[in-house]
């Protein structure tokens, strides 16, 4: 059928025209609906037909077996007319678009038994459910190749209807005749026939349209949403900064705090032993060693919080002397003097938090201390905006008196500000995004364009999927 519909869809408007024929005239018995498919192969399948009882009260319905038009139907180059077969009645109706009515099946000149077999059949009438090509088509009749007839002329070429179907009603012997008002009435509802099945093809050509569209809306969002996930990405390079930055922060304020305290070098002390206990080990490989020694003097260029400088300490030294330990006995002092020098490496991460170090530091408010040292010794996960405006705020102070305090305070307002325009252009696209695929939510897009507020954690951006409503025509 040049018209593409559901199949369920197509045999219930098959069934409600022939149930209506049926019922409307009194002297008919049975009706069939042919489907006409695309060109070129224009394949002729019977759809339904069925067969009303005396009474006229019931219709069964079933394909008859054994004939040339059951699924999968016969195509145009077998049924059209040639020299040398018989003629049929469908030919007839594709062909030309008009009716063909057996008032008298004795003399039926298309009929394929009485040709054939001398067997004459019954009186029906058979009636092309016509459409317009314009309608079909939208007034652009796309591209079809069109088959031609015996004579070598293309089918339907001046024409402006194409075939989508074909209606068979069989009637009562010699009930029937060419025009009268039993074929009119066909023709009529073969009319309305068409004009619903052109209905349910542009339902069809709706859905898939919308369909189409919600998959380029989809492609669209999905392409600008990988576009800035990458660029959102890099704010966890932003937060990187951060931690670094509060780091330093850290050396300086351990390098006043403990200027003229005699732990002043623990760190460094303490490196200087492990790195000189390493070197007189005979066991162990020498990657084994080299790898412990440079994670032993990276400790001294980094400054972490203190909990999670000591899972590095543990994981990075700890972990790897016990190995070394594990393969060779040392003797009991020297053991123990490594022990000590990892001690001693975790008990420095916390000399900026050292009660009786910070009881000797009279240069600021005891209340400002205490804040200053609870804010860049907490150990910060994610990004917290409000944790970064504490720092901030303090560093404007300059009882701090830090080497680097401006420096410091101005890369952090500039890294909050960048990581507020990231995450706020998240939010945003995010935002509209979801107005995209989902719809129009009054004042909820503008809200997200101008909305102040910023979120402190930055989720990804959404890989968005069709919705049900478009996944699946009803």
């Amino acid at each position: 059928m040049a018209i593409k519909i559901d199949k369920v869809l197509l045999e219930k408007a098959c069934k409600n025209i022939i149930e209506a024929i049926l019922f409307c005239l009194p002297n008919s018995y049975k009706g069939t609906v042919y489907r006409i498919g695309r060109p070129p192969e224009i394949i002729a399948r019977r759809i339904t037909s069925g067969v009303i009882d005396e009474e006229r009260k019931t219709i069964s319905w079933g394909l008859p077996k054994g004939t040339d038009y059951n699924p999968p139907g016969k195509p145009w180059i077998e049924y059209r007319d040639e020299p040398g077969r018989p003629f049929e009645a469908m030919a007839w109706c594709v062909e030309n678009q008009k009716s063909w009515t057996a008032e008298d099946p004795r003399s039926d000149s298309r009929s394929v038994r009485l040709q054939v077999e001398g067997v004459w059949e019954d009186t029906h009438h058979m009636e092309p459910v016509l459409v317009r090509k314009k309608d079909l088509f939208f007034g652009s009749e796309p591209s079809l190749h069109y088959p031609r007839t015996y004579k070598g002329e293309i089918l339907w070429q001046n024409n402006e209807y194409v075939v989508v179907a074909v209606i068979k009603i069989h009637f009562r012997p010699h009930t029937i005749k060419i025009g009268s008002p039993e074929t009119r009435i066909v023709k009529r509802l073969s009319s309305a026939l068409g004009t619903e099945l052109l209905s349910y093809q542009l339902r069809e050509q709706s859905v898939e349209a919308m369909r189409q569209v919600a998959q380029d809306k989809l492609s669209s969002c999905n392409t600008l949403a990988h576009t800035l996930r990458n660029v959102i990405a890099k704010s966890g390079f932003i937060f990187l900064l951060i931690k670094q930055e509060l780091g330093f922060l850290r050396n300086q304020w351990e390098g006043i705090l403990l200027e003229k305290s005699d732990k002043k070098g623990m760190k460094q002390e303490a490196v200087h032993a492990l790195n000189e206990a390493l070197k007189g080990m005979d066991q162990g490989s020498d990657d084994q060693k080299k790898e412990l020694m440079e994670a032993q003097n990276r400790f001294l260029e980094i400054s972490l919080p203190p909990e999670r400088g000591e899972k590095w300490v543990r994981i990075q030294i700890e972990e790897r002397w016990n190995e070394l330990l594990a393969e060779r006995h040392l003797d009991e002092e020297r053991a123990k003097g490594i022990r000590r020098g990892i001690d001693q490496l975790k008990r420095s991460l916390y000399l900026g938090q050292d009660p009786d170090i910070l009881a000797g530091y009279d240069k600021m408010l005891e209340s400002l201390k205490k804040e200053w040292t609870d804010l860049i010794y907490t150990d910060t996960d994610g990004l917290d905006l409000q944790f970064l405006d504490r720092v901030i705020r303090i560093l404007k102070d300059p009882c701090l008196n830090l080497p680097y305090q401006t420096k410091s305070r101005d890369s952090l307002i500039k890294l909050k500000m960048l990581a507020e325009v990231l995450s706020q252009l998240e939010h945003n696209t995010n935002e509209v995004l979801r107005q995209v695929i989902n719809g129009p939510d009054k004042g909820k897009t503008s809200k997200a364009l101008n909305n102040p507020g910023i979120h402190s954690t930055w989720p990804m951006l959404t890989e968005f999927t069709l919705s049900d409503e478009y996944q699946h025509s009803s």
